[in-house]
């Protein structure tokens, strides 16, 4: 692909309908996924899972691109071919997490994403490998005066300086906020905490001299928690989601890609298509998903070469099923 800049990049990653597949796991959380199959988290054995997702057919045209773990992006699949390579004849751009995990801040529930003192040689050496976007992940709680203004203030400043130092390496930034789905919350106080953190990111964003249109943003869409007795329909969700995001998201952001947060695979696929049967903004709205996009294929796989074949239908069927989605023309109809 002859992309010339981060501008073209992030277009290209969401053009079409197409998403992001999450890839990203790290060792210990790729380690829990596979206990739930009883498969050892052996590098050879997440480097075989991962191979057959991205050789999967349904890659090509609803996949734009494909967040990596360090791991990962330095393996070569069973043939020889890089794992960068077959991602990239997939017609997908190969992508790299890049944040270091979450401090506690003072002795509170709320934390920092932590990363941003040898970013700058890490991103080099990434691009030498062949990444041309990152992902950099804030966390922010909802809770008995949860979150605070000080967790949202220094996470979404720490997005910002990150997003800025990956645009001078020339690979597009994406940032996200995520707003935990876990707990008792109504939709309200998560679209309430949802556009706090949307206005002080994109206020960082713009003081840091960050380039929007080179930009992708990977929000939570705004949920009741998990564990809200009352909970919000499909088209509440939708539409709060959509207010919250005209409200703070400039127009000329090229993508929005949601994380799936703990939904189910169908549900991140139902919102997201309402959202686009709705309409009315100027960014495309897609999705970048991981266990959403992956637990059908984890769970047909169960570690045995001879399922490969029927995990990487169950891959493809999803991939299908979220770029429709993207498209405002999923039916849940055609999940039979």
């Amino acid at each position: 692909m002859n992309l010339d800049n981060i501008n073209e990049i992030a277009e290209y990653i969401v053009s079409d309908g197409k998403g992001i597949l999450a890839a990203d796991e790290s060792n210990p959380t790729c380690g829990k996924r596979f206990d739930s199959i009883g498969v050892e988290s052996s590098e050879e054995n997440r480097r075989d899972y991962r191979e057959l997702l991205f050789r999967s057919d349904g890659m090509v045209g609803n996949i734009g691109g494909v967040i990596l773990f360090d791991e990962t992006i330095r393996q070569n699949a069973a043939d020889g071919t890089s794992m960068v390579d077959l991602i990239s004849s997939q017609g997908a751009l190969p992508g790299i997490k890049v944040d270091k995990g979450l401090q506690q801040m003072d002795d509170s529930e709320e934390s920092l994403t932590q990363g941003l003192d040898v970013l700058d040689e890490r991103l080099k050496e990434y691009f030498a490998l062949g990444a041309r976007f990152t992902k950099w992940r804030a966390v922010i709680n909802i809770g008995m005066g949860l979150p605070s203004s000080e967790a949202i203030s220094a996470n979404m400043e720490a997005l910002a300086d990150y997003a800025k130092i990956v645009q001078n390496n020339n690979m597009v930034p994406m940032v996200e906020p995520e707003v935990l789905m876990e707990g008792d919350h109504s939709i309200d106080a998560c679209y309430e905490a949802t556009s706090k953190c949307l206005d002080s990111l994109f206020s960082n964003l713009s003081a840091k001299g960050v380039d929007i249109k080179g930009t992708i943003l990977k929000p939570n869409m705004v949920t009741s928690g998990s564990a809200a007795s009352d909970r919000a329909s499909v088209e509440e969700v939708a539409q709060r989601t959509l207010e919250c995001l005209k409200a703070n998201v400039p127009g000329d952001l090229p993508g929005i890609t949601f994380l799936s947060g703990g939904q189910s695979d169908i549900d991140a696929t139902a919102h997201l298509d309402a959202m686009n049967k709705i309409g009315g903004f100027d960014w495309k709205l897609s999705f970048s998903y991981g266990r959403a996009l992956q637990q059908p294929a984890l769970k047909a796989w169960l570690g045995k070469a001879e399922n490969a074949s029927n995990a990487q239908q169950a891959l493809s069927h999803r991939a299908l099923m979220n770029r429709l989605a993207s498209e405002g023309k999923w039916d849940i109809s055609l999940e039979n």
